[in-house]
């Protein structure tokens, strides 16, 4: 069934065209990635196709009744809390909580950030029933367990899908189809042949055909133009016999031009650091709470040295970004001392953008103080790509993936020899995140990570320092790899057993609850408890067993809405199930813990 069916779309920039001739169909099962370059028009081919803009040229058809849901790159929502913005079904709250939003379920969605506001949005449509999703970069200020969801589910939906993002491991993951955006034309890929596999896959095969076939198309025109040239240039008495159409078609051949690059040259992001002396960065029992007392980072321990290449991975809300704020001194810790060398020189790449001035243009950025761009400044401006028409836009009117790389130009322009990269893969385009990484392979200085990018963490850290939530941080050994087998491996484990591992964490949390008396002993014997203990993993396994089980039915079941309904219901009595025996587990282990019992 046709979802979606785009003919002849055509949208430009004020000076400057995006495409032309793009035409796209979405069909059920159709899982199409969107990619291109940072403001070449993936944002606004979304936005006509669901219908929020109209196309300078060109028609898009929906199919009859087909429901289409839309997350925007800069979503808004409706006033009123957030359990209001998703609904006030378990659906909702399940998937805020997926998303790493459960704690702020009652916060007015006036006072949240961009971020906050996209999970929201994320989770209110997840939870609809759709024919076809169109979603812009869904993964943006997602962590990675939230992504490692999203990825699954979107791998598991039936209906279209029409995705852009730059998470290469998402692409490769869920994407049957790749729509290139290139110079103004497009190129869908679909895998074939050798390259059968994701569509991310064979659009990076059909790029680089399409590269080598365009080579050697210009040595192929050159080769003939030389001879071409030879012809007309045999003197003027047989110049004047030969036919002129000839003549024609050899000046065309020789006035003939390749078509420009999509962008000139390499990424020039070596703009060489201030040398680092020894000492770098050491933290020593640096802890952090808000002003309201809430602790965010109990007091530890870490060194920074010359060379070191640091992710910094953890649940949203963990305190990653914090921790850079106090790295960099923008917060100063409650507790504890941070010690800089004499020679660190640090540079943010914030993710808030907080350092740009939209109403400023990308010359008068890059020129700061001085006050117009020197020619050292054009320069520098070209090698990051903009140049021309660029250099004197309004940054309001950049695409987010060009804002971003203007705020890496700004930072590097300094010369830093600390790096700290703030969800640094957030919108920029995939020939930037490769460039990027290629950089940071040789960069001397120290560069500390927050990103929720597997596949840039792979290729750009050495070591993880995992933050748990609850304040805690340790590095994890086999980086961000090692991070996530103990995620996945901790997430596998029976509820009691995770539990058992939480303590006491977990016991203090049922020492607070409102049924238990704070600091109360229990009274009934070590083989009772045990007895009983013994009794709610029982009653706990059998109720996950169940949810389970309901769950996988309601996977499988399609689109039949009556049984989806009644699976839902079952399942939600399930789930409530579980929580109650969760409960009594963890009560009864409370009390065990109290007697020096062992409940593991």
């Amino acid at each position: 069934m046709i979802l979606v069916d785009a003919q002849g779309l055509a949208a430009s920039r004020p000076n400057r065209p995006l495409f032309a001739e793009v035409s796209i169909t979405v069909e059920d099962g159709d899982r199409i990635g969107v990619v291109g370059l940072n403001g070449s028009g993936k944002t606004t081919l979304l936005r006509i196709i669901s219908g929020e803009i109209e196309p300078e040229a060109g028609v898009v058809r929906r199919g009859r009744g087909a429901r289409i849901g839309v997350l925007a790159q800069l979503p808004v929502l409706p006033e009123g809390s957030v359990r209001d913005a998703v609904g006030h079904e378990w659906r909702g709250e399940a998937m805020l909580h997926r998303l790493g939003m459960a704690e702020l379920i009652d916060a007015p969605t006036d006072q949240l950030s961009g971020g906050q506001r996209k999970r929201v949005a994320l989770a209110a449509l997840l939870v609809q029933e759709w024919e076809a999703l169109i979603l812009d970069e869904p993964t943006n200020h997602l962590d990675l367990d939230a992504i490692a969801y999203l990825e699954e589910w979107l791998a598991a939906y039936t209906g279209g899908l029409l995705l852009v993002t730059h998470d290469r491991h998402v692409l490769d993951r869920v994407t049957t189809k790749v729509l290139e955006l290139d110079r103004g034309h497009a190129y869908l890929h679909q895998p074939t042949g050798w390259h059968a596999g994701s569509g991310y896959a064979a659009y990076l095969a059909a790029r680089i055909e399409r590269e080598e076939q365009a080579a050697t198309s210009e040595q192929v025109r050159r080769n003939l133009a030389r001879t071409e040239l030879a012809w007309l240039r045999r003197g003027a008495p047989a110049r004047s016999t030969k036919p002129k159409a000839r003549v024609d078609a050899a000046r065309a051949l020789i006035d003939q031009r390749p078509q420009a690059a999509a962008r000139a040259g390499e990424l020039g992001l070596s703009l060489g650091s201030q040398r680092l002396g020894s000492k770098g960065v050491e933290l020593h029992d640096v802890a952090f709470a808000w002003p309201d007392g809430t602790s965010v980072l109990s007091p530890f321990e870490h060194s920074l040295e010359p060379g070191d290449r640091l992710g910094i991975v953890g649940p949203n809300g963990a305190g990653k970004s914090t921790l850079l704020d106090l790295i960099d001194g923008r917060l100063e810790p409650v507790s504890g001392t941070i010690e800089r060398g004499r020679t660190v020189k640090i540079g943010y790449y914030d993710q808030l953008g907080r350092d740009l001035d939209l109403t400023q243009r990308v010359r008068d950025a890059v020129a700061g103080d001085k006050g117009a761009p020197s020619l050292e400044d054009n320069a520098l401006m070209r090698r990051f790509w903009f140049d021309g028409d660029a250099q004197f836009a309004p940054i309001s009117t950049l695409s987010g993936g060009e804002r971003r790389r203007l705020q890496l130009l700004l930072t590097l322009i300094e010369q830093p020899n600390v790096l700290l990269l703030d969800e640094p893969t957030n919108d920029l385009d995939l020939d930037t995140l490769r460039a990027l990484e290629e950089f940071l392979d040789d960069w001397p200085g120290i560069v500390v990570v927050v990103s929720h990018d597997r596949v840039f963490l792979d290729r750009t850290v050495t070591e993880v320092l995992a933050l748990d939530g609850d304040g805690g941080a340790r590095v994890i050994r086999g980086g961000v790899a090692g991070w996530l087998a103990e995620r996945a491996e901790q997430a596998a484990r029976p509820a009691p057993m995770r539990a058992a591992a939480q303590a006491p964490a977990a016991a203090k949390a049922v020492a607070a609850a409102p049924t238990r008396r704070v600091g109360a002993v229990s009274t009934k014997s070590p083989s009772t408890i045990r007895r009983q203990l013994g009794a709610a993993e029982r009653d706990l396994a059998t109720a996950t067993v169940a949810a389970d089980e309901i769950a996988a039915a309601l996977a499988a079941v399609g689109n039949d809405h009556a049984e989806l309904t009644r699976l839902s219901d079952r399942l939600a009595t399930a789930h409530a199930a579980v929580g109650e025996a969760e409960e009594r587990w963890l009560a009864l282990a409370a009390d065990a813990e109290e007697l020096g019992l062992d409940v593991s």
